[in-house]
Formats: structure tokens, C-alpha cells, sequence
């Protein structure tokens, strides 16, 4: 791959923002004409989704570096119905704590002028109005530095950098008690519940009555120090597991939390509160960057299609827990049957086990391809994974939020091993969601977080964004709703009758910073508000043949790892498969020929780039030690058939004019 140069001469003028309204203005509707003289910096992002929230949070120390001459501006561009809600933004602007202003555009007018095509995408505007940079997925902030302080220094020159105060003005907090509260745990040996609130960073643990504290953990501000029940330090921390009595005596500890935004796992004694890391070096982890190796898309559905057996999974990644990369686990639970814990890694679309006894790391099932794919644990793909139970069986059930699905894990051990098998009961795919009660094969949620196994062996899911509590009975294929009208319900917990009465749910109701009891109703409802999927404009396309072309420049200071052979890759598939019949498959740069059936007229291109590169000069050498970065991308992009359609295709990874 040869070197892209960082500059040209070719400029183009930033478009107008346009959408329904602005958050975190005081009120005001912002006009890019109002931002002249700053470095504008657009955030194309959507809050469900998991590489969003990476870039929110890379962003936080360049915002603060430039403060006086850098405006991000967060262009809110929904992928499911419910993030239309201008409340749901609004919440959720409040919970990720942002502070810059956000541009709600649920009719994607900005996404198009912008020709955007993945969630997140970054565009960079000069003071003068000029677009300078385009930049797909995460990793960016390196490069972004270098981009931004080359750009201070021109226009300092020229003297069209206004330094001063941006727009941002933020809005009141609707917390209470609790913050936008992520997950719950029951503690039966007190009676009481350990509490993850989240947007308060810590955890609380509350009386049976769910609103008395009766002791906090943590000091209740991001960060990720280790310490006594004062001291230490979450950040944004979500699912929470008990380990058996046994287990715990050997750990030291009792509750594995999964410390989100840490990317680690941390363990909490419930005797004095004290916190320690178990697991994570604090490094967000990327996709291959452990010592196992992925197949491609085209590899793993033929695996899947030709045979269902159980396999036994070699995934170990290391006993040195404490300098393994995690990213974004999201939930834990104790797996009886694997005598391990099991995680939701929801930044790489995988599920993890950790062994409290050796603090051995290891892959469970899921490749790293986002999508939906069942077969063996070692070809699935999963999208980001949010919720997980164990039943009484030793099945361990999983939210996956991203596809609106609920999965299924059937796992045993052999000679100490486990052997997975993966199948969805509920959902279909990335973009297909809705509100559909009845056979399992045609049901719909949308973006469920939570789930629990409940007493008759049925499956209780907290369809976070439809606001309901849905029930999967395994016994007769069918879905039924148990509660709706909530406000983004994140988890359900099983409340014992302590009379031996019937059970209840507790609910945690996110939006609204509760927790709520809820009966199981006799009779539950027979929901059909339909199925739907997620509206983004379809590309005209050629028949072909159709080129596509994957920009990447290094940022100033960093050269292409070349040093064994090209550090680029494309792995390039389609649905249906029948869409493409040349161009699929995995090989080495970023461009290729494409060309389509001339029998199916419309699908989605699902597209993964990556480039590496290293600290170095274009020309030079690189030098022992240089710190390499891996950047990457993955576009699921609608495509449609016209005689007239385009016949190139132009993604940027990392493009600048």
C-alpha cells in the first residue's frame, strides 16, 4: 500500500447543519456560520451503538486540550426507532456526559449532506469553513491531535483561529439517588441489592425496600483506582456477579463487577467494600489482537452451514489477567456449569470467561465479526452483547443488543474445555427490529440489554428500547410481553417471595434512576405493533463492475507498518451472499473490484477495513519500540441495482484532503 499524503489543495465547503433541534445549547440553534473561526469537529454517532461511546470518551482529553479553539458538535443520527425519542436523546446526552452540543437529526439530513455511511464517522471543518478530514471508526485521537495542532498553528498564522468559549451550555441533571442505573444483584445472604449506578460511577447497595442506601461503593466519580469503599474508583460500571461461597473464600473477593469504560473487571468483598482489578490493563482491546486467529465471514458461514456438532473452543489468551486488553464488558454472570465467569464483551462482539482460581482469560465463543451467526462458538457472530443469564440447565442466555436478539449458548466441558453451540430464538439480523409477540420465528425487539431465566424455565428479556419486559418460553417456541410503558428497562432480577408466595420482577428502570417491583401477570399480553428495520438511504449502484476504494493517510508522525508486507485488509461479504458474485472474501489493501447478481436487485455490502501504523516518518525506518496503532472500520451499507447507479465506491478509514 503506498503512502496517502496528508494535504492537498483540494477543498471542500462544510455543508449546513440541519436537523430538528440542538441539545446542550442553552436553546440555541446553532448555524455552522455561527462556528466560523473554530476547528469544528463533527461526531456522527447514534447512542446505541458501542464504537460510538469509544469515541465519546476518546474525545474527552482533546476537547479539553483545545478547549478555547476546538467545537465538537455531536450530530445525533438514529439507527432504531426509539433513539428518534427526542427524551430518549435527551437522556441520552445526560448519561454519556457529554458536553458539547448535539445536533438531533432523526430524518438524517446532515448524515446525508455528509454522505456518512457508518456509525461512528468524524469530519473535521477548518476555520474558514473547509471540510479537511474524513475518519471512520475509532482509534482517531492520535491523529486527530496532530491534525488539530497542525490546524491551530496554520490559522493562528493566518489569523483566522478565534480562541475563546464554544457553545456548549449543559443542561440540568434529572438524577436522583441513583444515576441512569445500569444493573442489579441480589445479595441473599443479607436481603439486600448491589446496585450498579452507573452514572454516578459506583455502586450502592439498598435495602429491600430498593430506595434506602445502605452503603455506597466507590467515590462516585470516573476514574479507576483500587482501594477501600471510599477510595475507589469506577467508571460507567455495569453488570455485577455473586460468586458461590466457595469460590469467593478461595478469590478474596465476592462480586465481579464489569467496570465498563475501565475495559477491566473488578472485584468488590462485601465484608469491608474494598475494590481490586482482576482483570484488563486499562487498554481498550481491538479486534486480532490476541494470539487467536478469526475466520473470515465467507470461512465462518460455510463452517456453520456444514456442521452443528459441538467443538471444543482453544481460545485461551492468558493467565496474566492483569495485561490482558478487555473492551466494554458490559455483563457478567457466574456459569455453575463452567465453573467460571462468563462476560459480555460488548466492544468486540464476543463472550469471554474468566477463572476466579487461575485468572485465566478466555474466548467463549464469537469471532469478532458483528452480525448474527449461529453454529459452532469459535465461527458465531454476536453484536454487541449486553444481558446474560444462566438457567437451571446450565444454558446461558444472552441479550444481543444490536441485532434486537435474544441467542442461546449451549455449553458443556470435556476434559475441562467447554464445547458451545449458538442459535437465536428470537431476531434476525442487524437492521431488523420491532415490537412482534407470538412464534419466536417472526417476533421482534428492539435493542434489549438485560435478561434472566425465570422459575418455570421461560426467559424474561428487558427490551430496553420498546420499554417492556418480554417472556421467551423455550417449551412452546412462543413471546409474549409481561410489562411495557417503561423507561429503558437495562435489567431484570428474579425477587423471591420471602413467604414463599409468588416471585416478582425487580425491573431496573434506567431513565427513570429506579428500580421497580412488577408482579408476573397470569395472563400476559399479545403485542403486534409490527417488525421493522432500520431506515438508511440505499447507494445506487452498478451492476457492475462496481470499485471500491477504502482511503487511509497515517496521521503526521506515524508511517505504514509495512515491515511485513502490506498492513492493510479488506474482508468483504453481502446479504443475501447471493448479492455479490465476485469481490467477497478476505485479502491484503484497500480496494477492489466488485460485481453483483444480475438476480437479486437490492442487499447490504458488509465491509471491514483496517490499516495499522506505527510512530515513524513516511521514508524512514520505524524504531524498536514505537508505539503502532491498528485502525479499523466495518460499514453495513444498503445497496440497490440501477443501470444508473454508481460505479465507484469511495469509504473513508482515515481520508484527508
Amino acid at each position: 500500500m503506498t503512502e496517502t499524503p496528508i494535504r492537498t489543495s483540494y477543498r471542500v465547503r462544510a455543508s449546513e447543519l440541519a436537523g430538528r433541534n440542538w441539545l446542550n445549547t442553552g436553546g440555541r440553534q446553532l448555524r455552522l456560520e455561527d462556528l466560523r473561526g473554530k476547528i469544528v469537529l463533527l461526531d456522527f454517532w447514534t447512542f446505541c451503538c458501542i464504537n460510538c461511546l469509544h469515541v465519546i470518551d476518546e474525545l474527552r482529553p482533546l476537547e479539553e486540550r483545545y478547549s478555547d479553539v476546538l467545537v465538537t458538535v455531536g450530530v445525533h443520527s438514529p439507527k432504531f426507532e426509539h433513539e428518534a425519542d427526542p427524551v430518549a436523546l435527551a437522556a441520552a446526552v445526560e448519561r454519556y456526559d457529554i458536553h458539547h452540543p448535539i445536533l438531533d437529526d432523526p430524518d438524517l439530513l446532515t448524515w446525508q449532506a455528509y454522505t456518512a455511511r457508518a456509525w461512528p464517522t468524524l469530519v473535521v471543518i477548518d476555520p474558514e469553513g473547509y471540510i479537511v478530514a474524513h475518519l471512520s471508526g475509532e482509534g482517531h485521537a492520535a491523529g486527530l491531535d496532530s491534525l488539530v495542532s497542525e490546524l491551530v498553528e496554520e490559522h493562528t498564522a493566518k489569523g483566522t483561529l478565534h480562541r475563546g468559549d464554544g457553545p456548549y451550555v449543559p443542561a440540568e441533571s434529572t438524577a436522583g439517588t441513583l444515576k441512569f442505573p445500569g444493573k442489579l444483584l441480589p445479595l441473599p445472604a443479607s436481603g439486600t441489592y448491589l446496585a450498579a449506578d452507573t452514572g454516578h460511577h459506583r455502586l450502592v447497595e439498598l435495602e429491600a425496600d430498593l430506595t434506602t442506601v445502605r452503603r455506597v461503593i466507590g467515590a462516585g466519580a470516573r476514574g479507576a483506582a483500587d482501594g477501600d469503599a471510599e477510595t475507589a474508583q469506577f467508571n460507567e460500571p455495569q453488570g455485577l456477579a455473586l460468586l458461590p461461597a466457595d469460590a469467593a473464600e478461595r478469590a478474596g473477593y465476592d462480586v465481579v463487577v464489569a467496570d465498563t469504560v475501565n475495559h477491566r473487571l473488578r472485584g468488590v468483598s462485601l465484608s469491608d467494600g474494598t475494590v481490586r482489578t482482576l482483570a484488563g490493563n486499562g487498554v481498550q482491546r481491538l479486534l486480532d489482537s490476541g494470539n487467536h486467529t478469526k475466520p473470515g465471514p465467507e470461512h465462518a458461514a460455510a463452517e456453520a452451514d456444514q456442521d452443528d456438532t459441538p467443538r471444543l473452543l482453544d481460545a485461551h489468551l492468558g493467565t496474566d489477567a492483569l495485561n490482558i486488553s478487555l473492551s466494554s464488558p458490559w455483563d457478567v454472570v457466574y456459569s455453575s456449569a463452567l465453573g467460571r465467569v462468563v462476560i459480555a464483551m460488548a466492544g468486540t462482539h464476543q463472550i469471554f470467561t474468566f477463572d476466579p482460581d487461575t485468572s485465566s482469560v478466555d474466548i467463549l465463543a464469537g469471532t469478532g465479526l458483528e452480525g448474527l451467526l449461529d453454529g459452532d462458538g469459535s465461527t458465531a457472530w454476536f453484536a454487541q452483547s449486553s444481558g446474560l443469564a444462566e438457567d437451571r440447565d446450565g444454558n446461558l442466555w444472552v441479550a444481543d443488543s444490536e441485532t434486537s436478539s435474544l441467542r442461546r449458548l449451549s455449553v458443556s466441558l470435556t476434559g475441562g474445555r467447554p464445547a458451545v453451540t449458538v442459535d437465536t430464538p428470537i431476531g434476525t439480523g442487524l437492521f431488523d427490529f420491532g415490537f412482534r409477540d407470538g412464534d419466536a420465528g417472526q417476533a421482534r425487539l428492539q435493542h434489549p440489554l438485560g435478561v434472566t431465566a425465570l422459575p418455570d424455565g421461560s426467559v424474561a428479556i428487558a427490551d430496553t428500547y420498546n420499554g417492556a419486559v418480554r417472556r421467551y418460553d423455550p417449551a412452546t417456541g412462543t413471546v409474549s410481553t409481561l410489562a411495557r410503558g417503561l423507561a429503558e428497562p437495562s435489567d431484570i432480577v428474579i425477587d423471591a417471595a420471602p413467604d414463599g408466595g409468588e416471585p416478582l420482577l425487580i425491573v431496573v428502570e434506567s431513565n427513570k434512576h429506579q428500580l421497580v417491583r412488577l408482579p408476573i401477570p397470569k395472563e400476559a399480553l399479545a403485542v403486534n405493533e409490527g417488525a421493522s428495520q432500520s431506515q438508511r438511504p440505499k447507494t445506487a449502484v452498478s451492476s457492475g463492475p462496481l470499485a471500491l476504494t477504502v482511503r487511509f493517510a497515517a496521521p503526521k508522525g506515524q508511517k505504514l507498518d509495512d515491515r511485513w508486507g502490506d498492513p492493510s485488509q479488506l474482508k468483504i461479504s453481502a446479504s443475501p451472499e447471493t448479492l455479490l458474485v465476485a469481490g467477497a472474501g478476505t485479502s491484503a489493501g484497500l480496494t477492489r473490484e466488485l460485481r453483483f447478481s444480475e438476480e437479486v436487485r437490492e442487499g447490504v455490502l458488509h465491509i471491514s477495513a483496517r490499516a495499522a501504523a506505527c510512530d515513524g516518518e513516511p521514508g524512514g525506518t520505524i524504531p524498536d519500540h514505537a508505539a503502532c496503532h491498528l485502525y479499523q472500520q466495518d460499514w453495513g451499507i444498503p445497496v440497490v441495482l440501477d443501470a444508473a447507479g454508481d460505479a465507484e465506491l469511495v469509504l473513508d478509514l482515515r481520508g484527508v484532503n
